[in-house]
């Protein structure tokens, strides 16, 4: 008996290729993409080290949990890392930025990660791009949960190094990821005897393997069934059109955010500004005396498949969080998610007006 995703013919060089095209057009850029086996930490971690290295200065911005993973990469390629923190509540502004490269004219390298799902907020790439161009440094930009819920410009924005997983708003599996690499990049890579070189993490060989080989022959073979599963969500994409997806998401957004105000009993966005918050997924702090974790598992034992989740390491007591990207965004998603939360909270004597927030959901949907 055939099985649908066993028994598939090869994947082609020109179809690998055809793939990584549709992804640089969804991307907007006219640099080198390069589909990587594996989930997006792969392509970072080459990226951070292929272009640090000892005598390096790096600005890693820390708006949540991925950049303190960056910084410490960095500083294992022995490289000087200055961290810009801000509060997680909140998102960096280009004038941070510009203020910490004048203070370290020697940064030669820029990390940043675009949307932060696990706190919820969101970066503003376009005006830190300009910033870092103008300084000089190579900027490599982690926009893993940006792409397709908010607009992603990495060529107009100056990135060199633009990282996207098919996981949350394009709405594939994690084990598929991309990168577009710019020349400069490229440069930066194969001047440095550190990045890695015959490695799985390695974009050289990718590079001088593949690319520079005319993509006539693929390297190893692929992870089939993610690249495929990458194409059908570039198939959904293109479909309905980029816009209308980013548009769905941020619908999704604004109302989840109006619906878990209008909730009440305590319940608030913990991204401030709505400005600020990432269209991808809506943080919530929970009100005094209510752990975010029980809160949601009694929310998800009415219902498992909402996309709900407690914050993560010290934030785990205080925040929930709501994924409505790719399938989850939705209305629908939103207001099952908002009324268990609701019930939730009800069960543990928390006064709420569910009535108020799926009003608010239906306004903003």
């Amino acid at each position: 008996m055939t099985h649908p995703l066993l028994d598939l013919p090869p994947l082609t060089a020109e179809h690998f290729a055809a793939v990584e095209r549709r992804v640089a057009a969804l991307l907007a850029t006219g640099n080198d993409v390069v589909i990587t086996q594996g989930e997006a930490l792969l392509p970072l971690e080459g990226c951070v080290r292929g272009g640090a290295r000892p005598g390096s200065t790096a600005l890693n911005v820390v708006t949540g949990p991925y950049g303190q993973t960056f910084g410490d990469w960095l500083r294992d390629c022995g490289a000087t890392v200055v961290d810009l923190e801000v509060p997680f509540h909140t998102a960096v502004t280009a004038a941070q930025v510009e203020r910490a490269l004048a203070a370290h004219p020697g940064i030669d390298f820029v990390s940043l990660v675009h949307a932060e799902a696990a706190t919820g907020n969101t970066n503003p790439v376009a005006e830190i791009g300009e910033v870092v161009r103008a300084h000089g440094a190579l900027f490599m930009l982690d926009a893993v949960a940006s792409v397709a819920a908010e607009p992603l410009l990495p060529d107009a924005w100056g990135v060199d190094l633009c990282v996207i997983g098919a996981q949350k708003a394009m709405g594939g599996p994690a084990g598929v990821s991309a990168v577009s690499v710019s020349p400069r990049a490229w440069e930066r890579f194969a001047a440095n005897p550190g990045a890695p070189r015959r490695s799985y993490l390695s974009l050289l060989d990718w590079k001088e393997r593949w690319i520079d080989a005319g993509r006539r022959a693929l390297p190893h073979a692929p992870a089939q069934l993610e690249t495929l599963a990458l194409e059908a969500c570039l198939d959904r994409i293109e479909a309905v059109g980029l816009d209308a997806v980013i548009a769905r998401h941020a619908s999704a957004a604004a109302a989840t955010r109006a619906g878990a105000s209008a909730l009440g009993g305590g319940l608030e966005p913990f991204v401030h500004q709505a400005a600020d918050a990432a269209p991808v997924a809506t943080t919530l702090r929970t009100p005094a005396g209510v752990d975010a974790a029980e809160l949601v598992a009694k929310a998800l034992a009415a219902d498992p498949a909402l996309p709900l989740i407690a914050g993560g390491g010290a934030l785990a007591g205080e925040m929930v969080r709501v994924n409505h990207y790719g399938p989850h965004a939705t209305p629908d998603t939103v207001r099952a998610s908002l009324a268990a939360l609701g019930a939730a909270l009800g069960a543990l004597g928390v006064p709420v007006d569910q009535a108020a927030a799926s009003r608010a959901v239906d306004e903003h949907a």
